[in-house]
């Protein structure tokens, strides 16, 4: 009515010559449109009452005061559970769909109290870790309370613990469910599964098609890329407080404080404390202690009363055997305290392992070798212990410490498999967050690999070598995806050559002149430069050849956020002499490739440019060395990652060019580099290049197969 008077004593003055029954007709049409608008503006964003007021919320953890389901002896059970699901076969993604945020959406059920046929309770009680789970899902960004947006369905019955569980009423429980749908698209958790004698290393209840986060998966049981392997809850850790400890070798080598070992395991590590003795300890639980002191916070060795989990602290390596189950609440604990785990359990699926790189946290020993358990350890270097030990630490702060950190890395893993475009990248999950004054994130931001179509801008600095510069102009157009060349010309004394005189190449070619003669005028900026990947080269690396170029590109397409070049070089600290060196050597470590010839993205320039620290940019202008030490250490700092050394070349420079055609061949230039590393460590306030042994190679290139089948056929020799 409001907007009809409204309209009505306007529309002459803006309608003049309509007639009445037409203003009419569009009145009511108008009206007709806005209070439709208005009734989808009510749907859309009014809460749901009918959906809210049967959902699971912080308040319904208990079965108390919540609906009675009644299962009928008859109720369907599930299937067992399909050995062969995997995410194309038994999970469906188009529930997922696509969003803005790349999320999957997680519906949790109500509460509700089942009973069989007699009446007996399924399940008297929802334990404190399931309830923290459930809240953490619902505080999370995956949650939603609406049903037919949901991704993932989480049932509110509890099955961590299959002790406590009746196996065919629980699976006629879930069968209950409204969306089961054989269990598509649900999701259960379970710690503690199996049961005695034989103590299976999967949950007994029948779940047909529903993804398993379990936490004590051995290789017969687990479905790879299916199921997800969690870690088994230790309570321990909300009780205990353990500040962490700076890493290093501590009291005991080697500890083993599991209780309830097998009688064989038992024996053989008796035998190895007889052959190492103090500094190797065996614990078993307690059975002198007094009224109302908890076995669970004490391990025994004959008479002699030990703090548990506290003792962990004082051990470096920490063994994880095989108990009546595969999982071990005590990994938790041996994390924790920053011990290394031994893991002495054959097929066991590591917790997370779908995403956490456990090498670099621990060691695994096969069951036949137990006894030759310490001197294998004696032969890890001290420096990798203590990153082990500080990476064990990480990897309980990041996943362990908590119900909810399980439940939210549970999720993100499968977040991942089911938006692989924008998962988490191996750093995020497996590198600690480094806290520093001049950390940033990684800036660039691309989680697809950027386009082959766009291809990369060689830029090349010269001064007045012009043969030279002719030749690598020439080799560089052969590449096919070269868009754009750069020639930066540093010479304000000599002009460049005419137009008429330069190769005739594909691809345009640019040349702009500067104003002074300074190495950073290679990493300005350029207007000119449109694509992303930016190759620079030196006007004397001309034995390069195209196939060895367009690799180096396509590994960078991998990996944009990289330096990846050809030359590489290394630091090494000199402890005579108490300082970092440069070093040109050939070996099988690279920390830095050289900027003579290597792939980056442009953004990096800019940050050369406009954000390089304290006075490196000009102190490398004023001497005229070091620009390319000064972007691996921009870059490194800046992704906190090492550069990337493609193909096996070594040698790249003209056999022509002698010491007085260049700035590197200079005696003081060698010594200067290791000055640079020196000056540049101590401006940036850190370390940041990181060494590695790793070289990209084409896949065939040494292979004995034709030439013509190979991508890269013409990749060279060192």
């Amino acid at each position: 009515m409001c907007a009809s008077v409204k309209y009505n004593t306007r529309g002459p003055a803006l309608i003049p010559r309509m007639k009445t029954k037409h203003r009419i007709y569009y009145i009511t049409l108008f009206s007709i449109v806005l209070l439709g608008l208005i009734a989808t503006g009510v749907f859309q964003f009014w809460p749901h009452a009918i959906e809210s007021s049967s959902e699971w919320t912080v308040e319904k953890r208990s079965v108390h005061d919540v609906p009675t389901v009644k299962l009928p002896g008859d109720c369907p059970i599930p299937e067992r559970g399909d050995l062969s699901c995997r995410m194309h076969t038994c999970f469906d993604v188009y529930r997922c769909g696509f969003n803005p945020k790349n999320k999957i959406k997680v519906y949790i059920y109500s509460l509700k109290k089942y009973v069989d046929e007699y009446g007996t309770p399924v399940s008297n009680t929802i334990s404190r870790e399931y309830n923290e789970l459930l809240t953490a899902i619902s505080d999370s960004d995956f949650y939603t309370d609406d049903i037919n947006r949901a991704c993932l369905f989480v049932p509110s019955i509890d099955v961590l613990n299959q002790n406590t569980l009746r196996i065919k009423e629980t699976a006629q429980a879930l069968a209950h469910l409204s969306r089961w749908d054989r269990g598509t698209n649900h999701l259960l958790f379970n710690m503690l599964p199996g049961g005695p004698p034989d103590f299976n290393t999967a949950l007994d209840v029948p779940r047909d098609r529903a993804l398993l986060a379990g936490g004590g998966f051995s290789t017969w049981t687990y479905r790879q890329g299916y199921d997800v392997s969690i870690p088994v809850y230790s309570p321990l850790s909300a009780e205990v407080d353990m500040p962490e400890r700076a890493p290093g070798l501590r009291r005991y080598f080697l500890v083993s404080s599991q209780t309830g070992l097998h009688p064989e395991y038992r024996s053989d590590l008796e035998t190895l404390l007889a052959e190492n003795g103090e500094s190797m300890l065996i614990l078993d639980k307690c059975t002198n202690l007094s009224d109302g002191v908890s076995p669970v916070r004490k391990r025994c060795r004959k008479n002699q009363v030990f703090d548990y989990p506290q003792l962990l602290q004082e051990a470096t390596f920490c063994m994880v055997l095989r108990g009546a189950r595969m999982g071990q609440a005590m990994l938790s604990d041996v994390l924790q305290a920053g011990c290394v785990p031994v893991f002495i359990a054959d097929s066991y699926i590591l917790p997370f392992s779908e995403v956490l790189d456990w090498k670099r946290a621990s060691i695994v020993i096969p069951e036949e070798k137990l006894l030759e358990t310490y001197s294998i350890l004696q032969g890890i270097p001290q420096r990798q212990i203590e990153e082990m030990q500080r990476q064990a630490r990480w990897f309980w702060e990041g996943y362990f410490q908590s119900m909810k950190t399980i439940a939210l890395a549970t999720l993100q893993i499968i977040n991942d498999r089911i938006y692989p475009y924008a998962a988490r990248s191996y750093e995020e999950w497996n590198d600690p967050p480094v806290v520093k004054w001049n950390s940033v994130s990684n800036p660039l931001f691309l989680p697809l690999i950027p386009p082959q179509s766009q291809g990369f801008t060689a830029i090349v600095l010269t001064y007045d070598r012009v043969e030279s510069l002719f030749r690598v102009i020439t080799e560089v157009s052969k590449v096919p995806s070269l868009s754009k060349l750069l020639v930066v010309w540093n010479n304000q004394n000599k002009s460049p050559p005419e137009e008429s005189l330069w190769p005739k190449i594909r691809v345009p070619l640019k040349v702009v002149r500067t104003a002074e003669n300074k190495l950073s005028n290679r990493f300005f900026p350029y207007d000119e430069i449109e694509t992303e990947a930016v190759l620079a080269i030196d006007d004397d690396i001309i034995m390069l050849t195209s196939d060895e170029l367009q690799f180096g590109y396509e590994v960078w397409r991998e990996f944009p956020d990289r330096l990846v070049g050809y030359p590489g070089r290394l630091h090494l600290w000199d402890h005579e002499m108490g300082k970092w060196k440069y070093e040109s050597e050939w070996t099988n470590e690279v920390s830095m490739v050289l900027t003579g010839a290597a792939f980056y993205h442009k953004y990096f320039n800019y940050l050369y440019t406009y954000k390089m620290p304290g006075d490196i940019k000009n102190w490398v202008d004023a001497h005229m060395n070091c620009e390319d030490i000064a972007m691996n250490f921009l870059v490194a700092n800046v992704t906190g990652k090492a550069p990337i050394k493609v193909t096996p070349r070594k040698k790249f420079k003209c056999p022509e060019c002698t010491a007085i055609d260049g700035l590197s061949l200079d005696q003081t230039h060698m010594v200067e580099r290791s000055e640079c590393i020196n000056k540049f460590a101590s401006v940036f306030g850190t370390m940041p290049l990181k060494v590695v042994e790793h070289r990209a190679d084409p896949v065939l290139y040494k292979d004995d197969f034709p030439e013509k089948l190979k991508s890269f056929p013409n990749i060279g020799s060192l």
